[in-house]
């Protein structure tokens, strides 16, 4: 076990059908790793040892991760029994009564589900703050740093060697804001790759779904392999693929046409951490015989009528879940029970019409149709996935109110939401450290349905400039009540 943070889930499964450790063991190694961590870094929102032994059973044993501990996000994907508490006071309490058909798949690659991760109040933030859970979660490689949002708790967890992969979402960059903040690789998939069922339709009107946080490409993959495809009444899908993702990722990619975009939406300067890491990235990709040449987001996107029309969209999700909430406890939600940024949202969503919320689904499909044309110029564009390093913990806390918090969150994040919007697959890769040891992502992103593109292109990055032995300064030492 004194080398467990060092293999992925491929590698932990694998010693398992070996017979050279059990589930059982493996999960104990997570709890013990939860006990010895979780009090610096507040990643984990739930755990239960007596689940997991339970899980252990429901998975299949002749799944690729059988026997590999697994923890959900806080939101979006119920596991029966699992509290489900969407990082706020007003759902504490509440438990999820099935499987998703998401958990149900990845019950059948042999995971082991035994607890959830923490998020930002229905995953609405860039940082994982919520007052749900007592205090902020902390990036390991700087404790009073943000691990990034809203899967930071899952990003959190995968970076300090609790759990080699751990389940996420993504409607605004949910899944590569803390790649990047915790040097991981975070893979957004095109719209409805994964199910959302048997209950869900569609997340934010098409801007979210699900998918994992990992710190090997090849987990991405083989994740990805087992959970995508449609579901029973599902509103709509991703172009169909019949191949395999892992097998993509072990294919060179060819020589590609790459778009280099350093120049932010939002018009906001990027940070010369985040340039340099861009420009690095090209390099390397340069080196390995691809084509790079810069380019730019269509100018035909508004960015302030962008930023408009999400603020909308994410304000009547969360005020919808509120309503269905109030109506099963039978009382109003308070400032008390919401976050300030959060309980804004509500009243911000009902003073808008339902004119306006379509004009607003409307300016999302129109982002996919300019960026559908640019990529008919490159195979893979490459931006840096945030405008800053990881930030101090404060800085985005929603303690403001909705619009001015989710306008500024928005300028952090600027590269990430218009490929939410457009539906196209989207990665962060690590593969930049800057002087103050801080891990800086790169993000590619590919045509709708270009999900092998990316991961043979991830994997080939992967073997040039490998990140996997990379471990937080202060948790290199592994506490003596783990190892």
């Amino acid at each position: 076990m004194d080398t467990y943070e060092y293999c992925d889930g491929i590698d932990l499964a694998t010693a398992v059908r070996r017979a050279e450790v059990s589930a059982e063991e493996l999960l104990q190694e997570a709890i013990a790793r939860i006990k010895a961590l979780n009090p610096a870094l507040n990643c984990i929102a739930y755990y239960d040892t007596q689940a997991g032994r339970d899980s252990i059973g429901q998975a299949s044993p002749n799944g690729p991760f059988y026997g590999v501990p697994f923890l959900l996000k806080d939101l979006s994907a119920t596991a029966a029994g699992l509290p489900l508490g969407n990082g706020s006071r007003f759902f504490q309490g509440e438990r999820s009564t099935e499987d998703s058909e998401l958990v149900a798949r990845y019950r059948r690659a042999g995971l082991v589900i035994f607890g959830t991760t923490t998020t930002p109040e229905f995953g609405a933030n860039c940082t994982t703050e919520a007052l749900a859970y007592g205090g902020p979660t902390r990036n390991p490689w700087d404790l009073n740093r943000s691990g990034g949002g809203s899967s930071g708790g899952s990003a959190v967890a995968v970076a300090a060697g609790i759990v080699p992969v751990a389940h996420g979402g993504d409607g605004g960059g949910s899944l590569r804001i803390p790649a990047s903040a915790c040097g991981l690789f975070g893979f957004k998939p095109s719209r409805m790759r994964n199910p959302t069922g048997p209950t869900g339709g569609e997340g934010w009107g098409g801007l979210a779904g699900d998918n994992v946080i990992s710190r090997s490409v090849r987990d991405s993959a083989a994740m990805l392999d087992f959970s995508h495809g449609m579901d029973a009444g599902t509103p709509y899908a991703a172009p169909p693929f019949s191949g395999s993702f892992l097998k993509a990722a072990g294919q060179p990619p060819g020589k590609l046409r790459i778009g280099l975009i350093t120049r932010s939406p939002s018009g906001e300067p990027v940070h010369p951490d985040c340039l340099a890491a861009a420009e690095d990235a090209a390099a390397l990709c340069a080196s390995l015989g691809h084509q790079v040449e810069p380019t730019d987001f269509p100018a035909a996107i508004d960015y302030e009528r962008f930023g408009h029309a999400m603020r909308l969209i994410v304000a009547s999700g969360m005020a919808s879940a509120i309503r269905a909430r109030e109506q099963a406890l039978g009382r109003h939600a308070t400032h008390d029970d919401l976050e300030l940024s959060v309980f804004s949202a509500i009243e911000f969503a009902r003073s808008h019409s339902a004119v306006e919320y379509f004009d607003s689904v409307s300016m999302m499909h129109s982002i996919g149709r300019h960026l559908g044309r640019l990529m008919g110029q490159y195979d893979v564009l490459l931006t840096p996935t945030l405008t800053e390093p990881p930030v101090e913990l404060g800085r985005y806390a929603a303690d403001k109110e909705y619009v001015a918090h989710r306008s500024a969150t928005l300028k952090y994040t600027a590269f990430l939401p218009y490929f939410n919007a457009s539906g196209q697959p989207a990665m962060s890769v690590p593969l930049y450290w800057n002087e103050d040891g801080l891990p800086i992502g790169v993000q590619f992103a590919a045509a709708l349905g270009g999900e092998a593109l990316l991961f043979s292109l991830a994997s080939q990055l992967e073997a040039a400039r490998p990140w996997f032995h990379r471990r937080p300064d202060c948790l290199v030492a592994t506490p003596a009540t783990v190892a």
